[in-house]
């Protein structure tokens, strides 16, 4: 009898692990609703599921902060020939520049090298300053998938800075879900474009963990609720062209999807920097495809 208990205790157990919490905010009907589901799954209020195809996606929160890791996969530094740096690296991407699941991704006209890379965003749960890195698992809501699009015909212009490059408008891509008791060790993580497999990894590829990066950003910033912390990209990142379809796929995280567009408006309108084709362009948006 007692044997009899601890199994059906254990598959219990076994069972609430394996139910994935999730949130997710639509828009329908011209409403915001937040949705709270289990395994990816969503029901509206009289208990009818929800139709992925009838809907849009918007970003459960709202970050005030995206910030992202220059180079955390091992496979990217490599590509690159670059040596590991003592300690992580980082830019920004404003907040105007994000974007959702299924919505498009604009290249500017004139514009050649814009990149996908295929990215897991740590979601901030609460404030955060100056915490441990033995204690930073308590301050994270959970996790969702991102695309870090980059626009390298500016990165002659903006290498410091990435303004340009990281920063125009719907080349933050994030979602459709966070994922509150997603475990982000050893998941592979897969990129599509037009279902051809152009990134292939495992996030036991990280130099640094998730946690690493909020604890050591915190010495320097004050993090809130909602904010984003892109943890990075493994190798073959490279341009698509308008009309490719561009899936980002974490195991047991779901899918991230958006189409490539051309915009309808040049940037080069005789202001600031004009898009750029060089050398040291085509060998980091091209990496060692670059001849």
């Amino acid at each position: 009898m007692c044997n009899n208990f601890i199994l059906y205790f254990n598959f219990l157990k076994m069972l609430f692990l394996i139910i994935m919490k999730t949130i997710r905010k639509i828009l329908v009907n011209g409403k915001i609703e937040t949705l709270y589901g289990k395994n990816f799954s969503y029901s509206d209020n009289e208990g009818k599921k929800i139709n992925d195809t009838s809907i849009k996606f918007l970003f459960p929160v709202k970050p005030r902060l995206i910030v992202c890791v220059h180079l955390n996969y091992k496979s990217r530094l490599d590509e690159l020939k670059r040596i590991q740096p003592q300690a992580p690296t980082y830019f920004w991407k404003p907040a105007s520049c994000l974007n959702f699941h299924k919505e498009n991704v604009v290249r500017p006209l004139g514009c050649k090298y814009l990149n996908y890379e295929g990215e897991i965003a740590l979601v901030v749960g609460r404030k955060a300053k100056n915490i441990k890195y033995e204690e930073a698992n308590k301050y994270i809501m959970g996790y969702s998938i991102a695309n870090d699009f980059g626009l390298h015909d500016f990165r002659d212009t903006d290498e410091n800075s990435m303004v340009r490059v990281k920063g125009t408008d719907t080349l933050g891509a994030v979602g459709p879900d966070i994922a509150l008791n997603w475990d982000y060790r050893n998941k592979n993580i897969t990129t599509y474009v037009n279902d051809k497999i152009v990134q292939k990894s495992n996030t036991s590829d990280m130099l640094w963990s998730p946690e690493y990066l909020l604890a050591d950003l915190s010495k320097s910033i004050t993090f809130n609720k909602g904010d984003l912390i892109l943890t990075g990209t493994p190798a073959n990142s490279r341009p698509v062209e308008p009309g490719s379809v561009v899936k980002v796929v974490v195991e047991n995280l779901g899918v991230l999807e958006n189409k490539v567009v051309e915009g309808k408006s040049s940037l080069s309108r005789g202001v600031g920097a004009m898009p750029k084709d060089s050398d040291h362009i085509r060998s980091i948006s091209l990496g060692s495809d670059n001849k």
